[in-house]
C-alpha cells in the first residue's frame, strides 16, 4: 500500500513537471533569457576590464570598508587568482554570485520587512524557509533544470533560493528588534508610515540587514561547486571537471580561489555597516 501512494505521488510530480514544461515553456523560457541577459550584463562589467585593474578597484574599497590591512590582501588574492592562471573563472564565479544575491535581496528584502511587521506571517514563511534551509540543493535542482535546462539561469535559480532565506529572516528580525520606545515616540510625535520607516525602524534594523546580506553571499558562495554541476562556468566548473579527471592540483587552485574571493567579500561586506550602528 504505502509503495502504491509512493508511486502514484512520483507520477502526480512527473505529470506536474510535463505539463509545465508543455502549458508554460514560455514563461520559463522568458525567466531563462532575463537570468541570462542580467548575469550577462554582470560578467560583462567584472571581465572587461584588465585583471590588475579589477585587482587595484577591489583593493581601493576593502581599504576605504575596512583599512589598509584589508585593501593589501584583497589585491595580493585578486592577483593570485591571476597568477595561477584562474582569472575568467574567478570572474565568472564573482558574476554569478552577485547576480544571484541581487535577485534575492530585491525578493528577500520586501518579504523580510513584511514579516517583520506581521508577526502572523511567520506561520506561512518561517516553514517554508526551514524547507529550503533543510533540503538538498539537488531536490530542487532537478526541476530547475528541467523546465529551465542546463546553463547559468539554472545554476542562478539554484543560488537564489539558497541566499534568500537569511536575507529574509535577519531582515524580519532587524525590524522586530526596534525598541518599543522609540516606536512610541514616533508614534506621539506624529511621523507617517514611511517616516517611521525610515528614520527608526530602518537604522535600527540596519546592523542585523547588513547580517544577512553577508549570510546571503557566504551561502551563494556555497553553492558555486554545485553551479558547476548544472552547467554554469567558473571555478565550481573547474573543481567539477578536476575531480572528474583526478587533476588534484587544479582543484587546490580552484579551491584557493574560491576561499580569497570569499574572504575578501565577507570582510568587505562586514565592514559596511557604519560605526555606529555596530554599537
Amino acid at each position: 500500500m504505502a509503495k502504491g501512494f509512493i508511486d502514484g505521488f512520483d507520477q502526480v510530480v512527473d505529470d506536474a513537471l510535463f505539463w509545465l514544461s508543455d502549458h508554460a515553456a514560455f514563461i520559463f523560457d522568458g525567466i531563462r533569457a532575463g537570468l541570462d541577459a542580467f548575469y550577462g550584463a554582470v560578467l560583462a562589467a567584472v571581465s572587461l576590464p584588465p585583471a590588475w585593474a579589477v585587482a587595484v578597484a577591489v583593493g581601493l574599497i576593502g581599504w576605504w570598508a575596512a583599512g589598509r590591512a584589508l585593501g593589501v590582501m584583497a589585491l595580493a588574492g585578486l592577483l593570485l587568482c591571476w597568477g595561477i592562471g584562474l582569472w575568467p573563472e574567478t570572474m565568472d564565479t564573482l558574476a554569478l554570485v552577485i547576480s544571484a544575491v541581487a535577485v534575492a535581496l530585491v525578493l528577500g528584502l520586501p518579504l523580510g520587512v513584511l514579516e517583520g511587521y506581521m508577526t502572523g506571517l511567520d506561520r506561512l514563511i518561517e516553514p517554508v524557509l526551514d524547507l529550503v534551509q533543510t533540503l538538498p540543493p539537488y531536490i530542487y535542482l532537478l526541476p530547475a533544470i528541467a523546465l529551465l535546462g542546463f546553463g547559468s539561469a539554472t545554476a542562478l535559480v539554484a543560488t537564489i533560493i539558497v541566499a534568500m532565506p537569511p536575507v529574509i529572516r535577519l531582515t524580519a528580525l532587524g525590524i522586530r528588534q526596534v525598541p518599543g520606545n522609540f516606536i512610541e515616540l514616533g508614534a506621539a510625535s506624529g511621523v507617517t508610515g514611511w517616516q517611521m520607516f525610515t528614520k527608526i525602524r530602518l537604522p535600527f534594523a540596519l546592523p542585523s540587514i547588513m547580517a544577512g546580506i553577508n549570510q546571503g553571499l557566504m551561502m551563494a558562495f556555497g553553492m558555486v561547486v554545485i553551479a558547476g554541476i548544472v552547467g554554469a562556468g567558473g571555478l565550481g566548473r573547474t573543481i567539477y571537471e578536476a575531480i572528474r579527471t583526478l587533476d588534484i592540483a587544479r582543484s587546490v587552485d580552484a579551491a584557493i580561489a574560491i576561499v580569497v574571493l570569499t574572504m575578501i567579500i565577507d570582510r568587505i561586506t562586514q565592514s559596511l555597516v557604519p560605526a555606529q550602528e555596530k554599537n
